[in-house]
């Protein structure tokens, strides 16, 4: 039998490549497809609004899950079926994650992987019962092939918006456009809201907007930042330059009120360091 896993993280790109794979005749080439969406606890809840649109308007039929982590020694993530109404909203498959293994950064990148990645597979591989006899469709477009993984084939991960229906960012957008409903998020924002992949200027402009969504992460270095430490036992934090939430939110301040015009400057369609969305493989920039 011939499978795909439709991987959809919750953005406009990964929607489109989801209804441009279920509204074309390359559906028939597969005898079984599945569209899953794996919640963090911390995305925007107008990420969670647009799966759950997607699904009624568009008949994606969208598997929701959440990371569910056990905290015994050899026992891996496995996957928990929520609902858009009960799926989690601040962000406690997140917390039980960092509990285990630890703050996510640019060292150790694992989020994706604990929270995404993982209970995807498992939910494939074990709960529908398909074994590794599948493909993954990620939502990649024709403008981003930098983001394509380097263990695509090994993996046997395809790339609808690269290869089957060539497409780029404006493609994307013209679509939605004529649509009655998108995904009503600022482009510096993405789906998880804090992201410590984010450029500095994207931080500032958030920390501007929306200061309190910074309290989780800082809870969260507050209270384990030492899980995981680094060869010289020193403690972990999310942001870029090993910054803790703290240092970044002093920095913001800092340039709130000395330098304003660096934050009224910021590039709104900068694209470095956090797109809309993660997407499982995915390389991660160092930008």
């Amino acid at each position: 039998m011939k499978r795909l896993f439709i991987s959809f993280s919750g953005g406009k790109t990964s929607a489109y490549m989801t209804h441009k794979i279920l509204s074309s005749p390359k559906k028939d080439e597969y005898d079984e497809i599945v569209v899953v969406f794996a919640n963090t606890g911390q995305e925007h809840d107008k990420t969670l609004d647009f799966v759950n649109q997607c699904d009624k308007h568009l008949g994606f039929n969208t598997v929701w899950i959440e990371a569910e982590v056990t905290h015994e020694k050899g026992t891996g993530i496995r996957p928990k079926i929520v609902t858009f109404e009960t799926a989690s909203r601040n962000g406690e498959p997140f917390e039980n994650a960092i509990k285990k293994y630890g703050i996510p950064n640019m060292i150790s990148p694992q989020c994706t992987a604990r929270l995404k990645t993982d209970p995807m597979h498992y939910y494939i591989r074990n709960v529908l019962g398909w074994g590794k006899d599948y493909e993954t469709a990620i939502g990649i477009r024709t403008d981003e092939t930098r983001r394509v993984s380097k263990t695509a084939t090994d993996n046997k991960i395809v790339y609808p918006l690269i290869d089957w229906f060539p497409s780029d960012k404006i493609d994307v957008n013209d679509f939605w456009e004529d649509m009655s409903f998108t995904l009503e998020i600022k482009e510096h924002q993405g789906n998880c809201k804090w992201c410590w992949k984010k450029t500095t200027s994207k931080h500032y402009k958030n920390l501007e907007e929306n200061y309190d969504w910074y309290d989780f992460p800082d809870r969260m270095e507050k209270l384990y930042s030492t899980v995981r430490t680094d060869g010289d036992g020193n403690p972990q934090y999310f942001f870029r330059g090993k910054k803790s939430t703290e240092m970044l939110r002093n920095e913001w301040k800092e340039v709130k009120f000395t330098n304003q015009r660096q934050i009224q400057l910021f590039d709104a369609d900068e694209n470095s360091g956090c797109a809309e969305s993660c997407e499982l493989y995915e390389t991660i920039l160092q930008g």
